[in-house]
């Protein structure tokens, strides 16, 4: 399909006006196109020819609408580091329309209403991290919203110290860019009750089809959504993410992972690793996203209690840590190759006990999995001690570690293959990504290009970039970033 024959449709809206500002993009000076992603070009069916069109590149910088398109931002509050913001919203994105189940909206395309004190841009640095994280997220079968292109340009951007970068947009996608933050907008506004059901009557009808003619569906929504972010939470446990701003703005309806800023994945294991510099409690560290997700959920259920009866919100999440732990040590069962229903009891301590050595022994986390699933026998597991700096700890667990599988007795080729199915060879880390921006700021893409099929395919053989594959180099492990972007 050609570009000028896709139709947008808006849905928002059917809400009053308070709730969201329609205003056209800003474009930025000199635009380029950087990377396009053909998996959500296929999405829309969208010819790839397109994205070497001047039409294309109008579309993203917002010069150019699209049939059905009228852009814009919406509303939403949000509980920031714990603290209340009354209003908050779309202070930088644009929201174009809606083709198929996917919401569109730029990233990085001027001022609007809710840009407080912002100047309503996004850098190249962050817009490259955003867009390549996306898609490795999805890879790794962690719920995400994706992304079509990211485009930068000549136009100066003031950051923090004075700094001028350039500015950059990246076109996101999305099933539902509705928040928590959203429904406290709402439950906060004149006509709270009524405004709170139109809400969640849309949240629905974009993201829990099936209960729109339930006689309790707002109930049931919630109960589908503290499944969901339970479940989610295990993932990015599982596979060491850390998002390191779970606001209720940053958080999805949808139960999605949306709006990466200083984001991380694991290097060398830290069961309190902080990735966001700003976050000096730690309120956002890995060990304690599982429990601040529980604390956005009931953040929802006093937004939702209007037109819910609160008390069997919460008695409901009283199930979110079953979920949560249960899911989790779904994965983690399956990422050592092991039967979770042949002796769940005995599997919780050994991946306890895991975490604990994996930190003391100094091991980087995902690369232990890839290692261990390359194991051919017991005595090849016993050899993947030599990736950590120290090994007595782990020395002992891999001695545990193999005793279970020589009780689960399975054929070593056959958990080798299920094994190579969750652990990737490749995960996304941050110094990969400033390797990329550094090149990117030089205007030479080409790594963003790479990166982003690496993300994408995290699990083939990518042979040029071998040592991606092998644990952060000591200097850029477990580095924090800040929020600006």
């Amino acid at each position: 399909m050609k570009l000028n024959n896709i139709k947008l449709n808006n849905d928002y809206f059917e809400f009053d006006e308070k709730f969201y500002q329609k205003i056209n993009p800003t474009p930025l000076n000199n635009p380029h196109l950087i990377s396009y992603n053909k998996l959500m070009f296929d999405e829309i069916a969208l010819d790839y020819d397109e994205a070497n069109s001047k039409d294309f590149l109008k579309f993203i910088n917002g010069e150019k609408l699209l049939i059905g398109s009228e852009p814009y931002a919406s509303a939403y509050a949000g509980h920031q580091f714990g603290y209340f913001v009354p209003q908050l919203g779309d202070g930088r994105a644009i929201n174009l329309g809606k083709v198929g189940t996917w919401h569109l909206q730029t990233k990085g395309s001027g001022l609007t209403r809710y840009s407080r004190q912002g100047d309503g841009r996004a850098v190249l640095r962050s817009s490259i991290r955003e867009y390549i994280i996306s898609e490795a997220m999805h890879a790794l079968n962690i719920p995400t919203t994706r992304v079509l292109a990211l485009i930068g340009s000549t136009h100066p951007v003031h950051r923090y110290y004075g700094v001028v970068e350039t500015g950059s947009i990246v076109l996101r996608m999305s099933p539902s860019w509705i928040r928590i933050g959203t429904f406290e907008y709402f439950a906060r506004s004149k006509g709270a009750k009524e405004n709170v059901k139109q809400l969640a009557d849309y949240v629905i009808k974009n993201s829990y089809a099936h209960l729109i003619n339930d006689e309790n569906k707002y109930e049931k929504m919630y109960y589908e959504m503290v499944d969901k972010t339970a479940i989610l939470m295990a993932k990015w446990q599982a596979y060491g993410f850390m998002h390191g701003v779970m606001n209720t703005d940053n958080f999805s309806m949808a139960g999605l992972s949306i709006d990466y800023g200083p984001f991380a994945f694991m290097d060398y294991f830290n069961i309190n690793q902080i990735c966001n510099h700003t976050d000096s409690e730690g309120r956002y560290s890995y060990l304690n996203q599982p429990y601040v997700a529980k604390w956005n959920l009931e953040v929802l259920a006093n937004s939702l209690k209007i037109i819910c009866e609160l008390d069997k919100l919460n008695e409901y999440l009283k199930t979110y840590f079953h979920i949560q732990e249960k899911e989790y040590l779904t994965l983690m069962t399956q990422r050592l190759g092991l039967d979770i229903h042949k002796s769940s009891d005995s599997y919780a301590t050994l991946v306890i006990s895991l975490l604990k050595v994996l930190q003391t022994s100094k091991t980087d986390y995902n690369q232990f999995f890839y290692e261990l699933s390359k194991c051919k026998n017991s005595e090849e597991i016993r050899k993947v001690i030599d990736i950590s700096i120290y090994r007595q700890a782990l020395d002992k667990w891999l001695e545990d570690y193999i005793e279970l599988r020589e009780f689960e007795n399975e054929d070593f080729e056959k958990v080798q293959e299920r094994m190579k199915k969750v652990n990737p060879k490749y995960v996304i880390k941050n110094y990969m990504l400033q390797e990329a921006i550094d090149k990117a700021e030089e205007g030479d893409f080409t790594l963003v290009n790479e990166l982003l099929n690496i993300a994408q395919n995290p699990y083939d053989e990518h042979k040029e970039y071998e040592r991606y594959s092998k644990a952060t180099p000591l200097e850029f492990s477990n580095i924090k970033l800040s929020c600006s972007s």
